[in-house]
């Protein structure tokens, strides 16, 4: 199983941002560096050497999808696992798109307090 201790996270609501934090940062010990975009997270994420990449599916910009797409071609990200985050009727409209790239999804609104342990479990029945 891939250990996960550092977490990028991308949501462009900063109340949802909020409570990721917590729940990764206080109930699940991780790591985490957040962006409210993908243009942000593609300047920072190889530097921060992630373990997992939690992408919000829709946001102003660059897509949570678009995203992946740019971080995957940065050498020290091709091969992180991704989760995305997000709500029901965009887990249909681009559900294969979200099978196929990611090794789960996260359905908008989370428990905050059962999120880290849905994290580690997807991560390791994807391995």
């Amino acid at each position: 199983m891939t250990e996960i201790r550092k977490i990028l996270h991308v949501e462009d609501d900063a109340d949802i941002r909020e409570i990721t934090y917590l729940a990764l940062a206080e109930f699940g010990g991780f790591e985490v560096l957040q962006c409210s975009n993908g243009t942000e997270a593609i300047k920072k994420a190889a530097k921060f050497a992630p373990d997992l990449l939690l992408l919000d599916v829709m946001m102003p910009g660059l897509s949570g999808l678009e995203t992946l797409t740019k971080l995957r071609r940065q050498d020290e990200l091709a091969d992180v696992p991704v989760i995305f985050m997000t709500s029901k009727d965009v887990t249909s409209k681009h559900h294969s798109d979200i099978t196929e790239r990611a090794v789960g999804a996260i359905q908008k609104p989370f428990d905050p307090v059962a999120l880290p342990d849905q994290l580690r479990a997807i991560v390791f029945n994807s391995a």
